[in-house]
């Protein structure tokens, strides 16, 4: 029936949901008619030195990598056109694989003078954490029901969640990738390279330190 108390709350929901995205609208064609603009001042110091460390890890390979982060948010009970968000996260980043030849200890080289040979015991390679690149990610949509645009305009968007999702998921692909196979290839030529310099034949047990 036309006046029945669900079509009236359901013409109520409607009529506030035209005004919503016509008040959304209408700021996003003309943008000084939003009172809650944002200006923004840089009052940073310079940064400080805290602490100063020497490195001794072997970056032998690096991978880079991209993800779209897709995450929806929904509210029980309640249209996507009311509330609830979908957000589409574009992220890029790097994860380099290194050998920490620090942790070598004297055990962990043999030198037999005599037949010019050097056994070098190798660390495993590691990966390290992603280093997402800050210029390429973004985000790139984002479909937000009424009441999640109305509170967009009181408080920003806190994007640290695709951020840790980006991490996780660069990170996993950096794992599948075949990047500590490689860095330890290449650690064992540079190696190779240097004692052969140095008039040395190098050899890399499978046995780790």
């Amino acid at each position: 029936m036309p006046d029945s108390p669900l079509w009236k709350a359901g013409r109520l929901v409607l009529v506030v949901v035209v005004v919503v995205a016509a008040l959304m609208w209408l700021v996003a064609q003309v943008p000084k008619l939003n009172p809650f603009t944002t200006e923004t001042r840089d009052r940073t110091g310079p940064a400080m030195l805290q602490a100063v460390r020497d490195l001794s890890q072997y970056h032998a390979a690096e991978g880079d990598f991209q993800v779209v982060v897709d995450v929806e948010h929904d509210v029980a009970w309640v249209p996507d056109v009311i509330a609830g968000n979908r957000t589409l996260f574009v992220a890029r980043g790097s994860v380099s694989a290194y050998v920490d030849l620090g942790t070598l200890s004297d055990e962990a080289l043999t030198v037999d003078e005599e037949k010019k040979t050097v056994v070098v015991r190798l660390p495993g390679p590691k990966l390290a954490k992603p280093n997402i690149d800050q210029e390429h990610t973004y985000l790139y949509s984002q479909d937000r029901g009424a009441w999640d645009r109305v509170k967009s305009l009181f408080e920003e968007t806190d994007q640290r969640e695709f951020y840790l999702l980006a991490e996780k998921r660069i990170g996993d692909a950096a794992k599948e990738a075949g990047l500590t196979t490689r860095a330890e290839r290449n650690t064992r030529q540079m190696l190779t390279g240097i004692f052969t310099s140095l008039g040395y034949e190098a050899e890399f047990p499978t046995d780790r330190t």
